[in-house]
């Protein structure tokens, strides 16, 4: 994908909703702060900050999300994904990590050096079943990426527990090869601010068998 390319596509998103906007708006925004930045079982960052912009138009969507860490680490998302009725939702998300040490140029999209990774995403859920399954379309040396990685969950919500296990290969494990890099469980719990105010907080545990890690995990949501 070249630069000019990538731009078009960019800019055709971003055009899309802009219209959309005046037509019939549904901006929303927030933002998120996490004890550690673990993602698929795989730890980025240290407390980080993660903030998020958001235009839906029916099953549609589109956005930004972000997360700065206090360590310097850095990523910027954009995505696009449409959710149908009976559950199925596909989409397709840029990641973007703009404080890897030599591939941070956003126009960047070489395989030797490039700081994005473009992965199409799938996930269908019916009842408290999740299943989600996403692919790599590209080869990014400075992302990490080699190109056709994949990555697949199953999860499990009851109340306010949420079971989880997913694995993948690629840049998910250390020798490249399909394992098992994200199991744990989430507990979410409400905390009362004020009688109309609350805080949604998580805990999740994570294990992560490829690499042998364990993680305990905060979150708030605004």
């Amino acid at each position: 994908m070249t630069k000019k390319m990538y731009a078009t596509i960019l800019a055709v998103v971003l055009g899309v909703a802009l219209y959309a906007q005046e037509t019939e708006s549904n901006w929303s925004s927030g933002a998120g702060f996490v004890s550690s930045y673990v993602w698929r079982g795989l730890y980025l960052s240290n407390a980080a900050v993660q903030p998020a912009l958001t235009f839906s138009s029916g099953g549609f969507s589109a956005g930004a999300w972000g997360s700065a860490s206090f360590d310097g680490s850095l990523e910027a998302d954009v995505f696009a994904n449409y959710t149908f009725g009976f559950g199925l939702t596909l989409g397709v998300t840029d990641y973007y990590f703009p404080s890897i040490e030599g591939g941070n140029d956003y126009f960047d999209l070489s395989k030797e050096s490039g700081s994005h990774i473009f992965e199409l995403n799938g996930g269908y859920k019916i009842a408290g079943l999740s299943l989600a399954a996403n692919y790599v379309l590209n080869e990014a040396g400075g992302a990490g990426s080699a190109g056709g990685d994949t990555y697949f969950e199953v999860g499990y919500a009851y109340r306010n527990i949420n079971l989880f296990v997913g694995g993948g290969d690629g840049l998910q494990t250390e020798d490249g090869d399909f394992n098992l890099t994200n199991i744990g469980i989430g507990v979410t719990k409400e905390l009362t601010i004020t009688p109309t105010f609350t805080i949604p907080v998580t805990c999740s545990a994570i294990i992560n068998p490829d690499r042998e890690k364990f993680y305990i995990v905060a979150a708030i949501s605004l």
